[in-house]
């Protein structure tokens, strides 16, 4: 059997899943049981994901989004990285640290959106800091358990070959880190997605989270799923590259797995 043939098989199977729920939801719109204000057809879906994806004012839209989203994410990327690394290496640091990080992880950073708009104003930069601040929780305590898991025998055979501590940490920690933290960025991406979506529905005159409230406010829900079904997209595409990214770097991890049929 051709290596592909899994392959092709699981896409066939994804579409064909895809394909059943949009005929489905096609279906109930077109039955008459619910008014075209609250489940709008597909078509209609469809072309005003047509007018989003052509209007040059919706790609701006789309793209105050992506950049406050990217901005706190790779904020929160560099601080998180730098964070874990040095609690998984550090007993004083895991010990100062660690505590703080785990009795604040469960409050809900959105809480303090108030506060940032108060003290930022409601632009970018509120929006920014409370994405930094959501993403930053998963990045460091995966790349904290990565960086505590690192082989020993790694780290003592490169202190007998006359390694210094930050040649060590650099080539030797960090790579065998890598896929804890690039776990961790796959987490925290999707978050800075739904935060960016957040605070611009709360508080925002742009972003696609402004365009979602204002076509549910306009009764417009064939608009609003349209930028739902754009917001998927774009975490869709963005998931990817960081999974290219990841492929390219750690080219060492691959598994060699398989699904049991």
């Amino acid at each position: 059997m051709s290596v592909h043939q899994p392959l092709l098989a699981s896409a066939f199977r994804r579409l064909a899943l895809l394909a059943v729920g949009v005929l489905v939801w096609e279906l109930v719109a077109r039955s008459g049981m619910f008014s075209p204000i609250i489940v709008p057809s597909v078509t209609r879906i469809g072309y005003q994901f047509w007018l989003l994806a052509i209007r040059p004012e919706s790609l701006m839209e789309a793209s105050y989004s992506v950049s406050r989203g990217l901005s706190g994410f790779a904020l929160a990327a560099v601080v998180g990285i730098a964070l874990g690394v040095l609690m998984g290496r550090s007993a004083l640091a895991a010990a100062c640290l660690g505590q703080l990080f785990s009795g604040t992880y469960p409050i809900p950073k959105i809480a303090f959106f108030p506060i940032f708009i108060y003290l930022f104003g409601i632009g970018s930069l509120s929006k920014v800091l409370l994405i930094f601040l959501e993403c930053l929780y998963p990045i460091v305590v995966t790349t904290h358990a990565g960086s505590r898991a690192v082989n020993r025998v790694l780290l003592w055979s490169a202190a007998n070959m006359g390694a210094s501590r930050a040649r060590i940490l650099w080539r030797v920690v960090v790579p065998a880190a890598a896929p804890f933290i690039f776990a961790g960025l796959r987490i925290a991406l999707p978050i800075a997605m739904i935060v960016v979506i957040i605070t611009e529905m709360i508080s925002s005159a742009d972003g696609l989270g402004y365009l979602v409230m204002y076509s549910l406010a306009s009764f417009k829900t064939d608009r609003m799923l349209a930028v739902v079904v754009a917001i998927a997209l774009l975490g869709v595409v963005l998931d990817w590259l960081i999974v290219c990214l990841r492929d390219r770097l750690v080219f060492w991890e691959r598994l060699d797995s398989y699904y049991a049929e």
